[in-house]
C-alpha cells in the first residue's frame, strides 16, 4: 500500500486536487464536538495549508465519520464540487466499505448476512439491535466472513450495506461476538489505548470528478493482534 505522506500525526493514503483520504488513529475525532479536542479535519487543513503554502482559510468538507475508538479510512473533500458529489455517492450507497474487526466468541457461521433494526439511545450514545422493527428503529445490514482465527479471538471482514450509528459494533454484539476492547457493547475489558479493534480497511468508489475507479486500503495499527492478521 502506497502511503502518500506519513507525518507523525497524519497518514495520507490518497491525495489529489479534489480529495484527501487519511488513515485515522485511535482517539482522533473526525469533526469538532463538545469535548473541544482538536478534530482530524483541522489537522488535515493545517497539512494542506502548509504543504501548498495556502493563504487564508482552507476549504475541507467532511464526507463521512468514524467512531472515536475506531481506526482506518476517512475521506475529506477539498472542493465544494467534490463534497456534494461524494455526499451523493455515500447517501446513494455507491461506495463499497470494507471493515476488519477482531471479536471474542467466534460467530456460529463462518460467513453470514446480518439484518437488524437499530434503535439509537441518545442518553448513553449506543444503538441496540432488534430482530424486528421497533418504533424509531432503522434497518441495518452487513455481511461478514471469518478471515483468521487467533488463540483467543476471531478476525472478521465486513462489507457494510448501510451506515447506521455504531452499526457494526451493535450487530456483532447482538450475535454474541463483541469487538475487542468495546466496553459499550459487552467486551469485558478495554484496550490499553482506549480504542477498539475495528478498522475501516478499504473504500472503493468512482472519483467524483475524474470518474476513475478508486480503491484505497488503510494499513492496520501496529499492535500484536493486528500484526498477527
Amino acid at each position: 500500500m502506497k502511503i502518500v505522506s506519513n507525518k507523525s500525526n497524519l497518514q495520507v493514503l490518497h491525495e489529489d486536487n479534489h480529495l484527501i483520504v487519511v488513515n485515522k488513529r485511535v482517539g482522533d475525532i473526525v469533526q469538532g464536538d463538545k469535548t473541544g479536542d482538536k478534530p482530524l479535519s483541522e489537522v488535515v487543513k493545517e497539512y494542506i495549508k502548509e504543504k501548498y503554502n495556502k493563504p487564508g482559510e482552507v476549504f475541507l468538507g467532511v464526507v463521512h465519520r468514524l467512531d472515536r475508538p475506531t481506526t482506518g479510512i476517512v475521506a475529506f473533500a477539498r472542493t465544494s464540487k467534490a463534497l456534494s458529489r461524494m455526499n451523493e455517492l455515500f447517501s446513494n450507497r455507491e461506495t463499497q466499505k470494507t471493515y476488519w474487526a477482531v471479536v471474542k466468541n467466534k460467530p456460529e457461521k463462518s460467513k453470514d448476512k446480518l439484518v437488524h433494526y437499530l434503535k439509537r439511545n441518545e442518553k448513553n450514545n449506543t444503538s441496540k439491535a432488534h430482530l424486528k422493527e421497533v418504533p424509531d428503529s432503522k434497518l441495518a445490514s452487513l455481511e461478514y466472513q471469518i478471515i483468521k482465527e487467533l488463540n483467543n479471538y476471531t478476525a472478521l471482514e465486513i462489507e457494510l450495506h448501510t451506515g447506521r450509528h455504531h452499526q457494526i459494533r451493535a450487530q456483532l454484539a447482538a450475535i454474541g461476538s463483541p469487538i475487542k476492547g468495546d466496553l459499550k457493547y459487552g467486551f469485558d475489558r478495554s484496550n490499553p489505548d482506549g480504542g477498539i479493534h475495528l478498522h475501516a480497511r478499504k473504500l472503493s468508489f468512482i472519483h467524483p470528478v475524474s470518474k476513475e475507479a478508486l480503491t484505497i486500503v488503510a494499513p492496520t495499527p501496529d499492535d500484536v493482534i493486528w500484526n498477527a492478521i
